[in-house]
């Protein structure tokens, strides 16, 4: 009896000696809510195989960021074999290549610790099984806080390549890291679980942030109807046809009595041509929606913006009239001056530029009061041929009423100005308008731009400038030979005819069949004195049946 007790001390004396502890009975427990990842490219292939576990009963996981990387989808499967797709990225960080994300479907949970491990302490890896998971026992080599309640863990074994993204739970049988490999070494690392669980997407510029621009897997909605709403006019800018719809139907679910998710599933059915679907959407959105003003609004310009931008179609449900209907019948519920300034929009398009322009004037007094406003009371009287001046002292209160300092946004007012001063023959004024819109830019402006500005200073007699800016014309727009003719006819006038020799092969090259190229052509070898080219080139302008050349080979043969 002696000798048995004996040889049980020596047993635990050896079992201590050697680290030895008995496994946490919750260890099978953990294993059910171990899961494999996998995720995938665009075109359907394998990109990368991992493992993480899952947090709630609703399809809340962690597991590593760098299997995410790249990813156009990815799916999961539990320890029971089940599939789930993943659903939405709930948050990431690249430093420590660590994410948090939801799947479908419900899921088994494993519970995580509250507290840290110690150097010292044992702690245990749960590894991925349908059956009974492999556990391997792991000893802290040492911790290192960061954030002020998070801890990062070196362990003194190896982590297998196989295991990495499982879950390392501590005595209790509590999750608390998941297991990574060091850059360098095999040795076991882990970042605290805590810390991947406490991610979410609570502003809508996160869309932004470097790491979710390297996966296409769409994020989750943030919870604050306007966070969500940036978000989503975000992933619109971006132009992320894949999951734009997504958004929009998540932030249906999480906000039913919005009205902006029933107007962005509308745009989006309008924008692939379904305008009876949009038309239920509104029609749902009038009866579900808390604010049934702006219900009635967004009815209203959907249907106006459809009219102005796919006016052939079969669908002749939505008119002007309707959409003014619902202008005013948003404007009865609640009379608000943005209202009336989308039923003056929509009568100027039935081309009732009296009606309209009395109506733009009336609403420079309230508090809405801005410069598009007077652009557009503007654009009613040159739809009414008034005389220039009324329009330019429009155009004058709209930039009048720009925010100070002006800026890019508000540089078309500039423009619409200096047009009107142009159209007005007053050219130094029109000049002074286009040289700010162009700073305003900051070199953004358009090849029509320079062409309109090119025309004024031609005007003007301006003939450098003139040249600098057909010439910024043809750089931004080179399918456009009419630019380049035109260059060319303003060498040939400021005597540079070996420069309008080469603007024609330019357009020559675009378009040879514009007869312009050799009767400029023709005049510029004759102003060099090559008469036999000169006549040459009149001649094919004659075969193409331009009359201005027979009077031309007269003058010069």
């Amino acid at each position: 009896m002696m000798k048995f007790r004996t040889l049980i001390i020596a047993a635990i004396a050896f079992c201590t000696s050697t680290g030895i502890i008995a496994q946490p009975k919750d260890l099978q427990k953990v294993g059910k809510a171990v899961f494999s990842l996998t995720t995938f490219t665009a075109d359907g292939s394998i990109l990368s195989t991992s493992h993480g576990v899952f947090t709630s009963k609703d399809g809340e996981a962690i597991s590593l960021w760098k299997p995410f990387v790249g990813a156009d989808s990815a799916i999961v499967v539990d320890a029971s074999g089940k599939i789930h797709e993943v659903d939405a990225i709930m948050g990431a960080n690249e430093i420590y290549d660590v994410c948090k994300f939801r799947v479908t479907g419900s899921t088994t949970p494993a519970s995580l610790s509250a507290r840290h491990l110690s150097e010292g302490e044992k702690a245990w890896q749960v590894g991925y099984a349908l059956k009974k998971p492999e556990t391997t026992a792991l000893t802290v080599k040492k911790t290192e806080d960061f954030m002020g309640e998070y801890a990062f863990y070196l362990f003194n074994e190896l982590v297998e390549d196989h295991t990495l993204g499982c879950p390392i739970v501590n005595q209790q049988g509590e999750v608390v890291a998941l297991s990574q490999q060091a850059a360098t070494t095999r040795d076991g690392q882990a970042t605290d679980a805590r810390f991947v669980n406490s991610f979410a997407i609570t502003k809508g510029i996160d869309i932004g942030e470097s790491a979710y621009q390297k996966t296409s897997i769409r994020l989750d909605m943030p919870k604050d109807q306007e966070e969500a709403l940036n978000l989503i006019m975000l992933a619109g800018g971006r132009g992320d046809s894949k999951n734009y719809p997504k958004y929009v139907v998540d932030f249906r679910k999480l906000f039913p009595t919005a009205v902006e998710g029933y107007s962005l599933d509308a745009q989006t059915a309008v924008a692939q041509g379904r305008f009876a679907d949009a038309d239920v959407m509104m029609k749902e959105a009038l009866e579900q929606a808390d604010e049934k003003d702006k219900a009635h609004s967004e009815y209203a310009r959907i249907i106006y913006n459809k009219i102005l931008y796919s006016p052939d179609t079969l669908f002749t449900e939505w008119t002007l009239d309707k959409a003014l209907e619902e202008a005013e019948n948003a404007y009865s519920v609640k009379p608000e001056p943005s209202y009336r300034h989308l039923q003056a929009q929509i009568i100027y398009s039935q081309q009732k530029y009296d009606d309209a322009y009395a109506m733009f004037m009336n609403l420079t007094s309230t508090p809405i009061r801005n410069s598009e406003i007077f652009y557009e009371a503007a654009q009613c009287k040159a739809q009414l041929n008034a005389r220039q001046d009324e329009i330019i002292a429009l155009l004058d209160s709209a930039v009048e009423v720009c925010p100070k300092p002006i800026s890019a946004m508000d540089a078309p007012y500039i423009y619409a100005r200096g047009q009107a001063y142009d159209n007005a023959g007053q050219y130094r004024k029109a000049i002074v308008d286009y040289y700010q819109y162009d700073s305003l830019m900051a070199g953004r402006a358009s090849a029509d731009f320079y062409y309109t500005r090119y025309q004024c200073e031609m005007n003007m007699r301006q003939y450098q400038q003139a040249l600098n800016d057909i010439a910024h014309a043809i750089y931004l727009n080179p399918a456009v030979p009419e630019y380049m003719l035109e260059m060319a006819t303003l060498q040939l006038r400021v005597n540079q005819p070996e420069n309008a020799l080469k603007s024609c092969e330019l357009a020559e090259k675009v378009n040879p069949d514009l007869s312009d190229i050799y009767i400029i052509r023709g005049l510029a070898h004759i102003q060099l004195k090559q008469k036999s080219e000169g006549l040459s080139a009149l001649e094919k302008a004659r075969q193409m049946g331009d009359e201005r050349a027979e009077a031309l080979i007269e003058k010069y043969k």
